[in-house]
């Protein structure tokens, strides 16, 4: 076949680039979202005033994209009446995709019933700093009266860990220390008469139970997306201009409006498949923080008397369970779950807490949005460490709203041992704040020795399949079993990975797990291409898929529905950055675009430990682009079983040989 013979020819590039790197060492029904009635009432008077806050981090959306730009001329289609304005704020990247907004200050705008006026050019500042949020609040409150603020943070997002709102130029963004430190410098925090109606997020992964914990005290309520946004973002001519026509609603309204317009503007953009968008009453967060605080104490004792079979069942539950941001090797973890989805997998290991959870998030989560593969969620996510990675970890740790039983968990699971505070927690004499230290120098030892299971044997059944057989303690260290697929040919020298998938015979009760390779992979219009399982719900699987599209690397969003046995395309997006931000620009394909597939490849021969990334083919699209299994023909593919623990790390067996000639499949194991 035309690909086999494009990578035996990549061959010999293979070695050179190798010897080089040797060398340099809502689920919303089809009316129209932006007409739907309100479903809560109007709180306030007609002529009451509005002063919305904008705070625009342009970052690499605008200098490359001008999505901010966008949503300005988005802005100016609306006409306000005299009590509705909205102050915005810009900076934060590296050039403006229009006239009116200067590049290297801070641009303070007021748009109103005339229009959009610039106030001032105020010195240039990282938009990634507490101190220059604080700025522009106390600049707000001490400019402009008004019966209700809101504010709405536009930029990147990374949930928990990253926080909001990159500097393109500095690199720093907004923890949610810095948020809250920057809001109580100028609004004390009040519980009864919270000085913001709304604090919204126009940003990828911000609708997380760490964020809403943070503003509690500061809004009435809170709209964001637990997952990463498409590029088409807010819409602002949808849910200012309704409450430039109705300053009577409160802002749990407002709310329904930001979330149905959203969606409205992504089925618009056909963007709406992975689109959320949540309403959080923050009036509930105390309710909803016991609730998660007794959960994860539940969890903590859970797994100090069994660690091994709880993180086991907790961490399958977890993978099973919505996340969002992609959280693949190649793709990038944001360590981002469903908060009531994670609960309700819980219930089993968990159950004097996990359902008392679940109604807790329920009664904060007042309206949410979900497209056709996002409807598992209950609209609020919280942090797992998917990864098991330190840094993330401690970023995590670091934030003042996360719960110290939660942070004393993943401490647990990530550094082997129960920390000083967990057990004070226990004891009932921890401190009364949630404060945890983390250690500094990678893990001394870790809960499951994975390593055990590397290169375990493979057996071949009667009827050719191979499989493995495993104890009950090989087990309970793990969270799931994958399996990989290679392409090998030994007179070229080359392995050529072509990914993951969750595509195995597997039962736990017996412990065996059984190959269901049939001689067939993914292909986008007739090409082979890698794929990472992102995600194994009940209905569908979503997977990742690393292409160039147009020459930019990004990734393919791709997801296999179980009810017609077919793959659909999403769009592609670029991965997590190396800060955990997710990126917000979701493309569609279309006809005329150029594709080249990407895999990741070595030498047999060579004594190499990393994959080197390896471009396959290239070619351009049509109208209908075909994602689907197809048989990849005659040729050698190595196959093996992924044991992954619930701390993110895996091992993998003996490699399993498939020889297919002439469409039959020879298996032959070491």
């Amino acid at each position: 076949m035309d690909w086999v013979k494009r990578i035996r020819q990549l061959a010999l590039l293979l070695l050179l680039v190798l010897g080089a790197v040797l060398l340099l060492v809502g689920c919303l029904d089809d009316e129209d979202e932006g007409e739907r009635a309100l479903v809560f009432a109007n709180e306030y008077r007609a002529e009451d005033s509005w002063l919305v806050y904008w705070y625009v981090c342009g970052t690499d959306l605008e200098s490359e994209m001008g999505a901010a730009s966008s949503d300005l001329e988005e802005l100016q289609k609306v006409q306000l009446p005299e009590n509705v304005k909205v102050l915005i704020q810009t900076g934060g990247t590296e050039k403006w995709q229009n006239d009116t907004v200067k590049g290297g200050v801070i641009g303070r705008y007021l748009y109103d019933k005339d229009g959009l006026h610039e106030l001032e050019q105020a010195p240039d500042a990282d938009m990634g700093a507490k101190d220059t949020l604080a700025a522009f609040l106390r600049y707000g409150k001490e400019k402009f009266a008004a019966d209700h603020r809101v504010f709405v943070f536009w930029d990147h997002g990374g949930g928990s860990a990253a926080g909001v709102c990159k500097d393109e130029r500095t690199g720093h963004a907004l923890s949610l220390n810095d948020i809250r430190g920057a809001f109580t410098a100028v609004h004390p925090a009040s519980e009864s008469a919270p000085p913001f109606e709304l604090i919204g997020f126009d940003a990828c992964l911000m609708a997380a139970y760490d964020v809403a914990g943070t503003l509690q005290g500061l809004g009435r309520y809170m709209t964001a997306s637990e997952e990463l946004e498409p590029g088409n973002g807010w819409n602002y001519a949808g849910w200012v201009g309704a409450l430039g026509k109705n300053p009577a609603m409160g802002g749990a309204a407002l709310g329904q409006v930001i979330c149905d317009t959203y969606m409205k503007g992504c089925r618009d953009y056909g963007t709406e498949d992975a689109a959320t968008m949540s309403v959080i009453d923050l009036g509930k967060m105390p309710e909803l923080r016991k609730a998660y605080e007794a959960f994860g104490l539940e969890a903590l004792r859970q797994a100090k008397a069994n660690p091994y079979g709880f993180f086991t069942a907790f961490g399958r539950g977890a993978r099973q369970a919505e996340n969002y941001g992609g959280n693949t090797r190649y793709q990038g973890f944001a360590n981002m779950v469903d908060l009531g989805d994670l609960a309700q997998k819980a219930g089993g290991i968990l159950p004097n807490t996990a359902n008392q959870l679940v109604q807790a998030i329920d009664q904060a989560v007042i309206y949410k949005v979900q497209g056709d593969y996002r409807n598992k969620g209950r609209g609020l996510s919280s942090f797992y460490s998917y990864d098991g990675d330190t840094d993330s970890f401690a970023s995590y740790a670091a934030q003042q709203a996360a719960p110290l039983p939660q942070k004393c968990l993943y401490h647990y699971l990530i550094y082997g041992q129960m920390p000083r505070e967990g057990e004070a927690l226990l004891t009932g004499t921890a401190p009364g704040h949630s404060g945890l230290h983390v250690p500094q120098a990678a893990p001394k030892q870790k809960l499951f020795k994975v390593d055990n299971l590397e290169d375990l044997a493979v057996d071949v059944d009667a009827e050719g399949n191979s499989f493995v057989k495993l104890t009950r303690e090989q087990m309970d260290m793990l969270a799931s079993i994958h399996c990989q697929l290679v392409y090998m040919d030994v007179d070229e020298d080359i392995l050529l990975y072509l990914g993951s998938d969750a595509n195995i015979d597997a039962d736990w009760e017996k412990g065996i797990f059984k190959d269901n390779f049939q001689g067939t992979w993914p292909m986008l219009d007739g090409h082979p291409v890698f794929v990472e399982i992102t995600a194994e719900e009940e209905g569908y699987n979503i997977y990742s898929v690393p292409i160039k599209l147009n020459g930019v690397e990004c990734n393919l969003q791709v997801t296999y529905t179980f009810a017609d046995k077919k793959y659909h395309i999403l769009g592609a997006r670029r991965g997590i950055d190396s800060q955990g931000m997710g990126d917000r620009n979701l493309i569609r394909l279309k006809a005329g675009d150029q594709i080249t597939t990407l895999h990741y490849g070595m030498t047999i021969s060579g004594d190499e430990e990393d994959l080197t990334q390896v471009e396959v083919d290239t070619f351009t699209i049509g109208d209908q682009p075909k994602f689907a299994e197809e048989d990849m023909g005659d040729g050698v593919y190595g196959y093996c079983f992924e044991f992954v623990t619930p701390a993110g790390d895996s091992a993998l067996s003996k490699l399993v040989q498939f020889t297919i000639q002439d469409g039959k499949i020879v298996t032959a194991v070491e």
